[in-house]
C-alpha cells in the first residue's frame, strides 16, 4: 500500500470543500489532476473515499481517513520544522495584505521571511480586511496580515503592534475642527476605520461632518498635503510628510481609536510555513513599530 503526501492533500481539499473544483482551485491544480490522486489513493487503500452521488460526500471509509490524514500532514509538518533544514522548503506562499501595512513594514517582512525560507516563492494579494479574511477562510491565501482578529475557530491569530492614528492637515489650512471648513479624508467606505470613524463624527457633530474616503493610503496623503482636506490617518505613515512640512499635526481635542493588526492563518496540520511567518510578521512590526 503506496500512498503521498500529494494524495492526502488532495483528498483533505476534497473533504473539506465537497467539491472537485474548489479543491483545485484552493491546491492551484486542474480538477483531473485532483480526480486523478483520490482515485489513485482509492485504488492502493481498496476503497471508495467519496460518494459520488452526494456532491463528493466522504463514505465512512472516507471519514475514517481524515482523522489520519490531518495527522499524516502533522507529522510531516513537524518533521520539516524539527528536523529539516527552513532553507530546503520551496513552496507557493500566498500572502493578504492591508494596505497600511504595505506602506510601512511588509518590504522588511518580505526580506526577513525571505531570509529564513529562500526558497519560497512569494504571491501578495493587496486588499481590504474584510475581502482578506474571506480569501483566508476560502483558503486562497495562507496568511492575512490584516485588521483582526478573525473570529473563526480554524484561524490562529497572532497579536501585532496597532497603528496609532492622528490628525493631519495642510499647514495654511486653518481649520482645527472636523465638522467645519474641510472634509475628512480617510480609509475606504468599505473598511472597519471608516465605519468606526463615521460613527464617532456622527455622535460628536451630527451630520456637519463630511468624509471623502479613498482606497489609496498614498492618495489621502497627497490629498491633506494639497489643502483638499484634513486627514485622518495612521500616525507612523505620515512620518515623511511631517518631516517635509507637507503636513502638520492638530488636535481636535480627540483621535480616532488605535489601529488592531494581526497575523492570521488556518491552523490546519501542515500550517508550519504560515505559523512561522506569522512570528516572523510580528517580530518585523514589534521592530518597525520601536523605531517609528
Amino acid at each position: 500500500m503506496r500512498f503521498t503526501l500529494d494524495q492526502i492533500r488532495a483528498f483533505l481539499a476534497v473533504a473539506r470543500t465537497g467539491n472537485v473544483r474548489k479543491a483545485a482551485e484552493e491546491l492551484h491544480l486542474t480538477q483531473p489532476a485532483i480526480t486523478a490522486r483520490i482515485k489513485t489513493l482509492e485504488t492502493a487503500l481498496g476503497v471508495e473515499l467519496f460518494d459520488r452521488s452526494a456532491s463528493m460526500q466522504p463514505t465512512k471509509s472516507g471519514m475514517a481517513l481524515i482523522g489520519y490524514a490531518e495527522q499524516y500532514l502533522k507529522l510531516n509538518s513537524l518533521i520539516q520544522s524539527n528536523v529539516g533544514q527552513p532553507e530546503q522548503v520551496e513552496s507557493l506562499f500566498r500572502i493578504g495584505v492591508s494596505e497600511t501595512i504595505v506602506q510601512s513594514w511588509l518590504p522588511d517582512f518580505i526580506a526577513d521571511l525571505r531570509a529564513e525560507f529562500p526558497r519560497l516563492t512569494v504571491e501578495i494579494d493587496v486588499d481590504i480586511s474584510r475581502n482578506l479574511r474571506e480569501r483566508l477562510l476560502g483558503n486562497a491565501i495562507d496568511l492575512a496580515l490584516l485588521m483582526g482578529p478573525v473570529s473563526d475557530y480554524r484561524v490562529e491569530n497572532i497579536s501585532l503592534p496597532a497603528f496609532e492614528m492622528t490628525w493631519l492637515r495642510a499647514p495654511d489650512l486653518a481649520v482645527s475642527d472636523p465638522a467645519k471648513g474641510a472634509p475628512v479624508i480617510t480609509f475606504a467606505r468599505d473598511t472597519r476605520p471608516f465605519r468606526l470613524l463615521k460613527e464617532e463624527l456622527m455622535e460628536r457633530y451630527g451630520s456637519s461632518a463630511v468624509i471623502f474616503p479613498s482606497s489609496s493610503l498614498s492618495a489621502c496623503f497627497r490629498l491633506v498635503a494639497a489643502g483638499l482636506g484634513i486627514g485622518a490617518l495612521p500616525l507612523s505613515l505620515a512620518a515623511d510628510y511631517l518631516a517635509s512640512g507637507q503636513v502638520e499635526r492638530f488636535d481636535p481635542g480627540w483621535t480616532p481609536a488605535p489601529l488592531a493588526f494581526t497575523a492570521s492563518f488556518l491552523a490546519t496540520p501542515d500550517a508550519m510555513v504560515s505559523a512561522r511567518a506569522a512570528e516572523i510578521a510580528q517580530r518585523t512590526a514589534i521592530k518597525y513599530d520601536k523605531n517609528n
